[in-house]
């Protein structure tokens, strides 16, 4: 016997290694050391900082995976991955450096996962991180035909006295949403569920969803917010919080980048909700509460600023592409979020 017959190809796990090499190398930055193929990857630090203090952060893209898997759409999620990585690691103004990959699968297939990988290696620019390395595992038996799993691995910098920790949020601040590109990579058990449960295929075309399938619109990767906030702490915005909204949504991550003896109360009209979730709402007969606890309900993310700053703020993120929106103040309590509908 031999390896192939086990169930692992290494002569496809290198034709793998080799359709990836040019796209991780667009993402590299200049303090990349070394290249693709060592048994680690080197990065040194970046000059000009006092106090640099590393960011780290690890995520996946979860159910998500199953919708790639039964559409063969796989660049998506490799978006996904980096943007559920780098936007944690932004909360406390922290910039990415660098990105790994862990990615599993019971059957390497080349082709599928250099998809995957590709996906990654855009995210990683848009993100301005370096792909720094990574590991495909093949494991035979372990998952179903055609299927992977993803984990992502990011780390950044930050100077210790720009740390946003919290303690810099004051009464009063006011909180600007930023838009999500959709549902993101959260609350997919229950996406699957209500298109399962109720006969839908990912093809059909919802009336509401300007024409696409329900595929293609549930597909569509978390937006990646690192070069708007970066660009806005370079020009000088005050900033005192950040959230990014994932699981949970607004009612558990918003309230974490509060100071103690505060919440938020926050107006759900003062934001346009997307289609997709009106959908889900209706045809799962979801109630208002349960789709905030669960979904992003199209705010992605949320930077605390000073009431002062709110319409300065506002128009920055607008210049850069985003649609943004003043949607709560900041007020006295114990970690709540108010406002939201029963």
């Amino acid at each position: 016997m031999d390896y192939r017959e086990a169930g692992v190809d290494v002569e496809a796990g290198r034709a793998f290694v080799d359709r990836i090499r040019d796209s991780v190398r667009r993402t590299y930055r200049s303090e990349v050391l070394g290249g693709l193929g060592g048994f680690s990857g080197l990065f040194q630090l970046p000059s000009g900082y006092q106090e640099p203090v590393l960011v780290s952060g690890t995520d996946g893209v979860g159910t998500k995976l199953k919708l790639a898997h039964q559409l063969d759409v796989h660049h998506t999620v490799g978006i996904d991955l980096v943007a559920m990585c780098v936007n944690d690691v932004l909360t406390c103004g922290a910039e990415p450096l660098f990105f790994l990959d862990y990615v599993a699968t019971g059957k390497l297939l080349p082709e599928q996962l250099a998809s995957v990988v590709e996906g990654i290696a855009e995210g990683c620019e848009a993100a301005g991180c370096a792909l720094l390395g990574g590991e495909t595992a093949e494991m035979p038996g372990f998952y179903q035909p055609n299927e992977y799993d993803l984990a992502g691995f990011c780390v950044g910098i930050v100077e210790k006295s720009r740390i946003l920790d919290g303690s810099q949020v004051k009464v009063g601040d006011v909180a600007i949403a930023l838009p999500s590109s959709g549902v993101h990579s959260n609350g997919f058990s229950l996406v699957r569920k209500i298109v399962i449960d109720r006969g839908f295929d990912w093809s059909d075309r919802p009336s509401g969803l300007s024409g696409a399938t329900l595929g293609e619109v549930l597909l569509t990767p978390t937006q990646i917010y690192v070069k708007p906030i970066l660009a806005a702490l370079k020009a000088g915005l005050e900033i005192h919080g950040m959230a990014h909204i994932t699981g949970g949504g607004l009612p558990e991550n918003l309230p974490r980048c509060l100071a103690e003896n505060q919440a938020i109360e926050i107006d759900p009209n003062q934001w346009q909700i997307p289609p997709i979730f009106h959908w889900l709402a209706t045809e799962g007969k979801v109630a208002p509460n349960a789709m905030f606890n669960t979904f992003n309900m199209g705010v992605g993310f949320v930077v605390i600023v000073p009431g002062e700053s709110v319409d300065r703020t506002v128009e920055f993120f607008n210049s850069q592409g985003l649609n943004a929106a003043a949607i709560g103040t900041v007020i006295p309590g114990a970690g709540e979020l108010l406002g939201l509908p029963e």
